[in-house]
């Protein structure tokens, strides 16, 4: 179970939203690299980086701050990114400076003919970021419900050659309350590519029922405000993780 540590940009700042809204700010950082080389020393196999004010514009704001986090990195882990990537081109570029995985969020909802032409021409680093509410995904920084069915979108951009999906429970996102580990589950069961899961870890209980159901696809676990409050100890927390999974590596 690989435990990703979120840096969610605003401004050049590292911050966090409660359920998405971008007025409900708490600000951790003003050094974003700095940020990063913290959760690489507390043992981070994987970054996941948010353009957030990207998210809203519907194209890349924070580049500046993501190329610092890059360099700071120099490339000892994957980091992967969303937040207002629209088109191939913005697609390449980050991939040039250094990202690993691209996260296609609304972009992948509202223009498939887009999120199949990334699968062919980018394979092997697209991720299609899945926000919902009650089963129905949600776009435009959450701010718009849609009626899609998150399983059907889901295999739908299975079939499309992404290399996983990450999936937020966006009414807890920030919140603390706990990650919703049943439809999680409930995804990861209905698909053959791997689930990553988002939104509300609370703790290391959190953490351990992961574990449990590691085995149906969950391959890893966003953490957010529950790193940042210290309501979770990363590298405490990576390490139980690595025992209960009888391993080490990630």
């Amino acid at each position: 179970m690989l435990l990703i540590p979120a840096i969610d940009l605003k401004d050049g700042k590292c911050v966090r939203l409660q359920q998405g809204d971008m007025n409900a700010v708490t600000t951790f950082g003003d050094d974003p690299a700095a940020m990063a080389r913290r959760w690489l020393e507390a043992g981070a196999r994987r970054l996941h980086l948010v353009d957030l004010n990207g998210a809203f514009a519907g194209k890349p704001v924070n580049e500046g701050a993501v190329k610092s986090i890059l360099r700071a990195v120099d490339n000892r882990i994957p980091v992967q990114l969303g937040g207002g990537i629209r088109d191939l081109d913005t697609i390449e570029r980050y991939l040039d400076d250094g990202i690993s995985y691209v996260v296609i969020g609304t972009a992948a909802v509202k223009n498939p003919g887009f999120m199949k032409d990334a699968c062919s021409a980018f394979g092997g680093h697209i991720i299609v970021g899945l926000d919902a509410k009650d089963g129905k995904v949600a776009t435009d920084g959450w701010s718009k419900l849609t009626g899609h069915e998150v399983a059907d979108l889901a295999k739908k951009f299975e079939d499309y050659g992404v290399e996983g999906i990450i999936y937020t429970d966006i009414g807890r996102d920030g919140m603390l309350t706990g990650i919703n580990v049943e439809a999680t589950v409930k995804l990861a069961q209905s698909l053959t590519i791997p689930v990553i899961a988002s939104g509300g870890l609370s703790g290391l209980p959190d953490i351990e029922k992961l574990c449990a159901v590691e085995g149906d696809g969950i391959s890893g676990v966003i953490c957010g405000r529950s790193i940042y409050s210290g309501a979770l100890d990363f590298a405490a927390a990576q390490k139980r993780a690595d025992e209960l999974n009888g391993s080490a590596a990630g």
